[in-house]
């Protein structure tokens, strides 16, 4: 597959290809990989959160007592 880039950006890939010892089509594939694997991660911690218990109802009054634990927590620690 044959894709037409700026000559600057090419320059780059280059770059940073040779200092990892790949080639651009390499660097690519790593990039490529590491981005379907981030992108799996990312579904299996959303799944993992569906299913890992009741729903809360989140309205004003729930993050208003999220601030407010939170700040009885940095207190204690000295933070606040």
């Amino acid at each position: 597959m044959a894709i037409t880039i700026d000559s600057k950006l090419e320059a780059r890939l280059r770059e940073r290809a040779e200092a990892e010892g790949l080639s651009v089509d390499a660097y690519i594939e790593g990039f490529l990989k590491a981005d379907q694997a981030a992108e799996e991660e990312l579904e299996s911690l959303a799944l993992e959160g569906l299913k890992s218990g009741d729903p809360v109802q989140v309205g004003p009054g729930y993050w208003e007592e999220q601030h407010r634990r939170l700040d009885e927590r940095l207190k204690k620690t000295g933070i606040r």
